[in-house]
């Protein structure tokens, strides 16, 4: 059995039983914040406890190292549709301590993409540089969050007023702190 066969049947069982009712709410977060946090599954149930939100406070948006990596990619398209429809008015960056993305190396998953079987045509058919862009993490979680918060704060199509955060959080005991004030 596979794991999707797995989760498919768990998902029958929870519907028939009305598992959703204790879970409902509306689609626009209640305390109108979006969260752009990394998608390291420490953070799943531990951030959202160590900020104080609940199912409906806040819109989710869940990257490797909380970078916001390029100003019209699909993480920016998400913060300026919370606010514009979703009636954001403040966003947080939340990186953790401990991140994977401290030190990564494009050169280590290019060796592992061959490893698991992408062929060197495929590899020599993209642009180095490109993917030195692509594959890029950072020295320290602080100026990965700070690179983030100052991309979306100084993106042009955010309108004044929306508040961005920055914060770091230890993925062991949640403790919070900012990083570079707003």
């Amino acid at each position: 059995m596979s794991l999707v066969d797995e989760i498919m049947g768990y998902n029958r069982a929870f519907v028939a039983r009305g598992g959703y009712v204790s879970v409902e709410t509306d689609r626009l977060p209640s305390k109108r914040l979006a969260v752009v946090t990394c998608m390291d599954t420490r953070l799943v149930e531990l951030l959202p406890m160590a900020m104080n939100l609940r199912n409906g406070d806040a819109k989710m948006i869940k990257i490797a190292g909380a970078v916001v990596a390029h100003p019209y990619g699909s993480v920016m398209r998400s913060i300026l549709v919370a606010v514009y429809d979703l009636g954001v008015e403040e966003v947080a960056v939340v990186g953790h301590h401990d991140c994977g993305m401290t030190g990564l190396s494009c050169e280590r998953l290019v060796e592992k993409m061959r490893q698991r079987g992408i062929s060197e045509q495929v590899l020599e058919g993209l642009e180095e540089g490109e993917m030195r862009r692509f594959l890029v993490g950072f020295e320290s979680a602080e100026e990965g969050v700070r690179g983030s918060v100052g991309l979306i704060r100084g993106h042009p199509l955010l309108p004044r007023g929306v508040r961005v955060h920055g914060m770091l959080i230890d993925p062991r005991t949640g403790k919070l702190e900012v990083v570079g004030g707003e």
